[in-house]
């Protein structure tokens, strides 16, 4: 016997639609934003449409899941589903609008293409493939490949931490600007990643992930009171 369909299937459904439409947005404004940098395209006018459009749809589900918890009660899994996707909406916006920053830096520098290198290549990879690992899990609820994300963001980190080093001491002060500033921008979307795959765990298990803070204070703890035993 087929299940009855709920009130809110429609609801959920159209939800689910508006943030498949986001994570596709997202996936071709930050391409066409690094493009920008490392092939030297002017793609600030596509960029400025795809981010205007994440985040007018970032309204939009702020006003459905909204609309939805007035109207439905969700049960406890719609619940998180719903919580977490205005969340996850959020973080896609921000992905928009990171990517404009990175269109705008070519807008401020003029052509950079003489300024790339290899660690600007391999974090610019791993962002892109990092995006679409977050959009993914997110689609699928898979909590396997969300924890992998971490391991992603890290090694971005990693990047961000070296490459800072080495440009407070170069000559090229314009590339050396440039390529900090597109760095920023990149470990700042490696943790909004990071935060859709904490948003995914909830949404499966029901827990939230603690914090590296929460961690780091906890082992502190631990170990002051394990000082005075």
């Amino acid at each position: 016997m087929a299940e009855m369909a709920r009130l809110i299937d429609p609801h959920m459904q159209k939800l689910s639609m508006l943030m498949s439409s986001m994570g596709d947005m997202v996936v071709e404004s930050v391409s066409l934003a690094m493009d920008s940098y490392l092939e030297g395209a002017d793609t600030m006018e596509r960029v400025v449409a795809l981010s205007d459009s994440i985040r007018s749809k970032y309204y939009e589900v702020e006003d459905l899941t909204f609309e939805m918890l007035l109207r439905f009660q969700p049960v406890a899994d719609d619940f998180r589903m719903i919580r977490s996707s205005t969340e996850i909406s959020y973080a896609f916006s921000r992905f928009g609008r990171y990517a404009y920053d990175i269109a705008q830096v070519r807008d401020m520098f003029g052509d950079l293409t003489e300024c790339r290198n290899a660690a600007l290549y391999e974090a610019s990879k791993k962002v892109r493939h990092l995006i679409r690992e977050a959009i993914l899990s997110f689609a699928e609820l898979d909590v396997r490949r969300a924890e992998k994300i971490r391991e992603d963001e890290e090694f971005i980190d990693r990047i961000y931490a070296e490459r800072i080093g080495h440009l407070v001491g170069s000559r090229d002060t314009r590339c050396a600007l440039a390529e900090a500033l597109l760095l920023r921008y990149l470990e700042r979307i490696g943790d909004h990643a990071v935060f859709m795959s904490d948003a995914v765990n909830y949404i499966v298990t029901g827990k939230h992930r603690p914090s590296k803070e929460r961690i780091d204070a906890r082992r502190a703890r631990r170990e002051a009171w394990d000082g005075k035993r």
